[in-house]
C-alpha cells in the first residue's frame, strides 16, 4: 500500500531541513542565515530557468500573452531576489566574518544556475566556463546552453514570425553581450512601439527584467561592499571590485538605444 501523500512528505520537508550544515566549529550564529539565504537564491534561480525554458518556446511560436504573463512571473521572482538582501544585511561585517574563513574556496561566483541565466540573457565570458575545470559536467551544462537560443534571439524570432523586418542578431562576441545592438532592428523597434500595443508591452516587460537585473547587480555589490569592504572574495574573485564591473551592462541595449528615438 503506498504512503498517503501529506505536505511534509509532498514537499520532502525532512530532506530539506537537513541540508542546511553550517561548517563553522563551533557553529556561528549567523551561517545558517547565511546557508538558507544562498538556497533560497539557487530555488529561485532554478525557478527562473524554468520559466525561460517555457518563455522561448513561446516566443518563437508567436504566443504573446503566454510570453507576457511568463515574464510577469519572472519580473516578480527577481523582485523577491532583491529583497532578499535586505535580510542578508541584517549581518554585520562583524558576525559574517566570524564564519567567513571557514568557507574556504566556495563563492557565490561558482554559482553553475545564475551563470546559465546569464548565458541565456546573451552574456558570455570565458572564464566563468573555465572556473570549473574541475568539474566537467557542470562545464558541459555550461556550454549546451551556451548553444540554446537566448532571450533576444527568441524575441527577435517573435517578432519576424509577427511580419517585422527584424534581423536575427549575429553571435560576434566571446566575451561580454555576445551580440552587438543594430541600428536597423532600432528602426524597426521603433515604429512597432508606435503602433503595435501588444508587442510593445512585451518589449517593456523585457526594459523591466534588464532594469530588474542591474538592481540585483547593485544592491549585491553594495551589500559585499558594506560586509568585506575591499576584500578579495572567498573564491579568489576580486570581490566588490569585480562586481563593479558587471554594473550597467544591459543585456537589451536595442530596447535602451530606441528610449531617444520617440
Amino acid at each position: 500500500m503506498s504512503k498517503s501523500l501529506t505536505y511534509t512528505n509532498y514537499l520532502k520537508v525532512d530532506e530539506l531541513l537537513e541540508l542546511q550544515q553550517p561548517e563553522s566549529t563551533p557553529e556561528e550564529h549567523d551561517e545558517m542565515l547565511f546557508i538558507i539565504i544562498h538556497q533560497s537564491y539557487e530555488l529561485w534561480f532554478k525557478q527562473i530557468l524554468h520559466e525561460f525554458d517555457k518563455l522561448r518556446p513561446d516566443l518563437k511560436s508567436g504566443n504573446s500573452w503566454a510570453s507576457i504573463k511568463t515574464m510577469r512571473r519572472i519580473l516578480t521572482i527577481l523582485k523577491i531576489m532583491v529583497s532578499k538582501i535586505d535580510i542578508l544585511e541584517t549581518m554585520t561585517p562583524l558576525e559574517f566574518n566570524s564564519f567567513r574563513g571557514f568557507l574556504q574556496q566556495a563563492s557565490g561566483f561558482q554559482s553553475v544556475q545564475f551563470r546559465e541565466m546569464e548565458i541565456i540573457c546573451g552574456m558570455r565570458s570565458p572564464h566563468i566556463i573555465d572556473v570549473h575545470k574541475e568539474q566537467p559536467h557542470l562545464q558541459q551544462k555550461l556550454l549546451s546552453r551556451e548553444k540554446e537560443a537566448t532571450l533576444w534571439e527568441a524575441f527577435c524570432e517573435f517578432l519576424i514570425a509577427k511580419g517585422y523586418d527584424i534581423k536575427l542578431p549575429e553571435r560576434e562576441n566571446e566575451q561580454g553581450l555576445v551580440y552587438n545592438p543594430s541600428e536597423h532592428n532600432q528602426k524597426v523597434l521603433v515604429e512597432m512601439m508606435k503602433s503595435d500595443p501588444e508587442c510593445a508591452l512585451l518589449c517593456e516587460l523585457f526594459v523591466d527584467y534588464d532594469e530588474g537585473l542591474m538592481e540585483w547587480r547593485y544592491r549585491h555589490v553594495k551589500m559585499v561592499e558594506r560586509t568585506i569592504g575591499t576584500k578579495r572574495g572567498t573564491g579568489g574573485s576580486d570581490g566588490a571590485k569585480y562586481l563593479h564591473k558587471t554594473l550597467n551592462n544591459p543585456i537589451f541595449p536595442d530596447l535602451w538605444e530606441i528610449r531617444a528615438k520617440f
